[in-house]
């Protein structure tokens, strides 16, 4: 995104041992409350070189209320990112001035013809909490043969329980696959096959998989938290409550091949995933980011 306006390193924290890096011009740091000591000593050595913060989901929905680290974060930054509309919404009324939505993005796929013969549904994200992926495992167990819904679940055993269980759903349900962690190239062939990308989170920052299937020609079907909102829009139709089990089923079952209104309501789902895709778009991101920069009067190198 910044290449050929700056000169950009990458390391885990600051200061980095490396001393030509105390002159950089500014620091980006992702993570208010894991990288609260770089952005703490950043803040205290250079306080008018520019100090950007980017906010993660676990930042938003759960730190900055209740981490002093994470807050303190907020306060050192000259400016807050967040990557999705309800962003905002979290911080503090007074801070919300210095706050800038930046979406991320990624590069559009060709639309593949999908198969009529069953519904094909990916869920992407590895297994830990945060990402709920309990919820489809009850639903694989609530799907019958006869549904004609097919689920590949992508992402490697972060949680060892939750790797029994999506081994044991595998085992008990012949139409749920659970396969691992895949390469990027691998994942996201597999959103572009596929009917439907499910996203079951109970706390998300801006997912990077929901702009993958929607620049993919592959609408969602999400949890309506604030993250996943913020991705998709207000009014977006493919929203579940989040853990409802049975309404996500219900929602597969009318897509499937067979229900009186699976095809179009599939194609107004990819009507409204197809308005927002322009917000994922590189050059926008790119353009978005440079802007910020220049208002922190940032010297290009």
């Amino acid at each position: 995104m910044l290449a050929g306006r700056f000169q950009v390193h990458l390391t885990k924290s600051w200061p980095t041992g490396d001393l030509k890096w105390d002159s950089a011009a500014g620091l980006i740091a992702l993570h208010a409350r894991r990288s609260a000591g770089s952005i703490a000593a950043w803040a205290r050595t250079f306080p008018d070189r520019p100090l950007v913060v980017t906010l993660t989901g676990t930042d938003l929905y759960r730190d900055i209320h209740q981490d002093h680290s994470a807050q303190e974060s907020l306060q050192f930054a000259q400016r807050l990112i967040v990557l999705q509309e309800q962003g905002p919404l979290e911080l503090p009324v007074p801070l919300r001035s210095k706050c800038r939505v930046i979406f991320q993005s990624t590069s559009a796929r060709y639309r593949l013809k999908k198969t009529s013969r069953h519904l094909r549904v990916v869920m992407v994200g590895h297994l830990r909490d945060e990402k709920w992926p309990q919820v489809m495992f009850e639903a694989s167990r609530r799907i019958g043969p006869d549904d004609r819904i097919r689920i590949d679940h992508i992402g490697n055993p972060l949680d060892p329980e939750l790797a029994d269980m999506a081994a044991q759903t595998a085992r008990q349900c012949p139409h749920y696959r659970w396969l691992g962690g895949l390469d990027h190239a691998k994942v996201r062939n597999h959103i572009q096959r596929a009917h439907l990308l499910v996203h079951t989170s109970r706390m998300e920052g801006g997912a990077h998989v929901i702009l993958e299937a929607i620049r993919s020609g592959t609408p969602v079907l999400a949890s309506k938290v604030p993250g996943n909102v913020g991705m998709l829009g207000l009014d977006y139709s493919g929203y579940f409550e989040p853990g409802d089990v049975a309404q996500l089923v219900q929602m597969l079952r009318n897509a499937a091949p067979g229900s009186d209104s699976g095809a179009s309501w599939l194609h107004a789902l990819q009507a409204q995933c197809d308005a927002r895709a322009h917000l994922f778009e590189p050059l926008r991101e790119q353009a978005a980011l440079l802007d910020l920069m220049n208002e922190l009067n940032w010297i290009s190198t």
